[in-house]
């Protein structure tokens, strides 16, 4: 990679940085005698103390556990704790010698006054798994999977460090999103294809997908009149976070949904391009209709599958709903009128209908920019031949 694009990186992200300004502001923390930790642990034994029915049909088992702190300024430090069930399975935590838990303690002039087991540690599974991609990103993509690494490094900063900063301060979702999304397809494009023709036409129609994507879903959001909850405790969470906030939750949504749409459009954009660029080596002295007409019947192929992805991505997350709606027999008008549903259904299409759209915008730029003619070309050759 020449100085060049690693100047345009470098300043890009720098703007990134600079505008999200690192963080958001932490919430106050308590008075210096009294602390909140939450710290590793391994259980060592459990007991079971008692159980009561408080009200009819409901029973509380009561268990004594004892666990073992693992890290922290209280790290090889034997407490017991008690932990209560209620046969609910979304809400009871069952626990045997040897698990690996969460401790969750009150802290007073240095001493443990209160704790309670919060829930299993799975983090080190996940970090697991995300390392198994990494290494198999440049293990099978080699040079190519370093620089996919380093492209998920850029993204996860600018998500990380810019765009969740500058929404939880306020600032406005839909503005903010487009311009990160922007940074990050232009930084992605360049670090994994280098500049050039094929990349510029790469973030020019998976720009414009993006663009078409975050607007269709704005106009029709607003004219069925979403709230942005949709059903989302997250959301209505938003409403009571310490830093009162006044959020917009559907700014909120709309961002999400261009967010979600962002991946499939990338990857339709620099497919395309990169085809046509391989049609005009292999045929330099090919037309710029000739060349469109080949990235469009390359989009053709692709649009389909990738259309699939989103839409199936977006209802295997409702399966558990829609078998609800199928067990209560809810009828198919109540349903599709329900916040929710159209919540997915304008997710699921605006998504798409960028997707759809960036095929034929990456095309037509690319084949100009690649051959540096107009779409009319192969007229003026035949007049100029028929002079001749």
């Amino acid at each position: 990679m020449s100085r060049t694009p690693v100047k345009v990186i470098a300043v890009l992200f720098f703007c990134l940085f600079i505008l999200g300004g690192g963080t958001a502001d932490p919430v106050a923390a308590g008075e210096n005698n009294y602390l909140e930790e939450l710290m590793r642990a391994r259980v060592l034994d459990v007991q079971q103390l008692t159980s009561e029915e408080p009200a009819v049909g409901m029973v509380i088992a009561r268990t004594s556990i004892r666990v073992e702190i693992l890290d922290g300024p209280f790290a090889g430090q034997v407490l017991d704790v008690e932990n209560a069930s209620t046969g609910h399975p979304a809400y009871d935590l069952e626990f045997k010698p040897g698990d690996r838990v969460l401790v969750w303690a009150e802290v007073v002039d240095g001493e443990i006054s209160v704790a309670h087991v919060a829930d299993f540690t799975r983090d080190r599974y996940l970090y697991g798994l995300v390392a198994a991609f990494l290494f198999l990103l440049m293990l099978v993509g080699g040079f190519k999977g370093v620089k996919t690494v380093v492209t998920l490094g850029i993204t996860g900063l600018a998500i990380g460090t810019v765009l969740l900063p500058l929404l939880l301060r306020g600032y406005n979702p839909i503005g903010v999103t487009v311009l990160v999304c922007t940074v990050v397809i232009t930084l992605t494009f360049i670090v994994i294809a280098g500049p050039g023709r094929k990349t510029l036409a790469a973030i020019i129609g998976t720009t414009g997908g993006v663009l078409v994507a975050g607007l269709l879903a704005l106009l029709v959001g607003t004219l069925t009149r979403l709230t942005g909850f949709g059903g989302s405790e997250e959301a209505i969470g938003l409403l009571y976070i310490p830093q009162e906030i006044d959020f917009d939750i559907r700014g909120l949504l709309f961002a999400g949904i261009i967010i979600g749409a962002l991946g499939a459009i990338m990857d339709v954009g620099m497919s395309i391009a990169s085809a046509m660029e391989e049609v005009k080596r292999a045929n330099p002295q090919i037309t710029t209709r000739e060349l469109f007409q080949s990235g469009m019947r390359v989009g053709r192929d692709i649009m389909g599958t990738m259309a699939n992805t989103l839409i199936l991505a977006y209802t295997g997350a409702t399966i558990p709903l829609m078998l609800l709606f199928m067990a209560y027999e809810i009828p198919a008008l109540k349903i599709i009128n329900l916040d929710m549903i159209a919540t997915e259904i304008i997710r699921a299409m605006a998504g798409s209908i960028g997707l759809i759209l960036a095929i034929p915008i990456t095309a037509l730029v690319a084949g100009f920019l690649m051959t540096g003619q107009g779409l009319d070309e192969r007229a003026v050759e035949v007049r100029a031949h028929r002079r001749g």
